[in-house]
């Protein structure tokens, strides 16, 4: 059969898609990137706060509009959306032929005829990913049990992969092209603590470190800032392959707000270890993400969060608005928040944090950096592409020209000199 498969929410859910795109394949069947000449439309769906709901929500409309029109013949939806919404869902979208579970890839292959008998490689083909980068998912679920989140609720408790399997799947990413690894968890520091045997993310890392090819970036993404010390930080500096770069997300600043989110912090944890990679590094890049408006906010607690951003002077930083989440705790606590209020909140930092980041890219002045190519305007003798300091698809851009008449493609790594900067993006001449 046809496939058409859609991907949407994290990248957590990329690699799943992944995977299924890989079994599908084992299976006979070919994917397609449209629903044009597709017999089956696959949704791996993301449920994670309101506005991800609601997207999904569309994207099933749509899929429906297609199957009436004969447009596709069947309908799938699979993922976190079911995983917390099935019996809505089936009473909502009756045209749906299959509701399935995240992970469940058995249940799909059986629907559509055949059965998982062995493993599969993940596929990346036509799911519009690139193959120079390339997410590893080393745990699934959550133990932390912050008071605004539902990933427990959707994707139950921790579990960690071992780590031969990690170091594995990996080298087969690298060997299919993969320049760059980034590690995906809800969170990464609390990876192999569901193991009896004592197995850490140190562990995990320095098997990568070893194993995979020189010059692989390894890049860390969603690490509690609670369980982050000196001593894991000499050790990330310690491993050639771990860039510079880390996804740190401490929601808020304020001790009050931390306790109401169950995220309690000692006093003075998070000006410490930010700092201290700062002080080995003052180029190091940081990224984080700042929540407004959660229930109890006041003024008071908001400008404790201005005033850490711009004492850490965060490279990167994402904001977003509370979301009262079905089934978690905060969103049965008192002093709500006014949407209109959290919107202001999250503007404003995004203001402030427009010239941090503008000051942070400055540092970058006549330095050089490798950049990996994502794209190629031949017209302009331009490309376009990531430097160390750029996770893919949230940070910025580097653009790089006078190229010389020398022809590159797609997820090559070149070295470049930066000549100016704008926000988020840098702007540099090829060495």
């Amino acid at each position: 059969m046809n496939i058409f498969l859609i991907s949407m929410g994290c990248a957590k859910n990329s690699v799943d898609s992944e995977v299924l795109s890989g079994y599908l394949q084992a299976s006979g069947h070919k994917i397609k990137s449209s629903a044009k000449n597709s017999d089956v439309a696959i949704v791996n769906t993301c449920g994670f706060i309101q506005d991800a709901v609601k997207e999904n929500i569309d994207v099933i409309l749509d899929l429906e509009d297609l199957k009436k029109r004969g447009a596709i013949k069947k309908i799938i939806v699979a993922g976190c959306l079911v995983n917390r919404y099935e019996k809505e869902l089936a009473q909502e979208f009756p045209t749906v032929d299959l509701f399935a579970h995240s992970e469940d890839w058995q249940s799909i292959i059986k629907f559509l005829g055949g059965d998982i008998k062995k493993s599969c490689e993940r596929s990346f083909k036509a799911l519009n990913k690139n193959f120079w980068t390339r997410f590893l998912k080393i745990s699934e679920g959550c133990d932390t049990l912050c008071s605004y989140c539902a990933i427990p609720i959707i994707r139950g408790r921790l579990r960690s992969i071992p780590i031969k399997n990690l170091v594995d799947e990996a080298l087969m990413l690298c060997s299919a092209g993969a320049k760059e690894i980034c590690l995906v968890g809800q969170d990464l520091t609390v990876y192999g603590k569901d193991f009896q045997n004592n197995t850490s993310l140190e562990n995990l890392l320095s098997a990568l470190n070893n194993e995979l090819p020189s010059g692989t970036w390894l890049r860390l993404l969603y690490l509690h800032p609670n369980r982050i010390n000196e001593r894991m930080i000499d050790f990330l500096f310690e491993h050639e392959k771990i860039l510079h770069y880390l996804d740190i997300p401490i929601q808020h600043a304020d001790s009050k707000i931390l306790s109401l989110m169950n995220r309690p912090a000692p006093a003075g944890h998070f000006e410490r270890i930010f700092k201290y990679i700062r002080s080995l590094d003052n180029l190091f890049t940081l990224r984080t993400t700042i929540m407004t408006g959660f229930p109890g906010e006041t003024d008071e607690n908001f400008e404790r969060v201005i005033d850490f951003i711009r004492e850490i002077e965060f490279d990167r930083l994402g904001v977003f608005t509370y979301s009262p989440e079905e089934g978690t705790r905060a969103a049965n606590f008192p002093d709500q928040v006014p949407h209109e209020i959290s919107e202001q909140r999250c503007n404003l930092l995004s203001d402030i944090q427009a010239g941090i980041s503008q000051e942070r890219s400055e540092l970058f002045l006549g330095r050089e950096l490798d950049v990996l190519i994502e794209d190629i305007d031949p017209a302009a003798e331009q490309l376009w592409g990531r430097s160390p300091r750029d996770a893919p698809e949230i940070d910025g851009m580097t653009c790089v020209s006078k190229l010389g008449g020398k022809k590159f493609k797609r997820g090559d790594l070149v070295h470049v000199k930066i000549n100016d900067c704008a926000g988020n993006d840098l702007f540099g001449e090829l060495i």
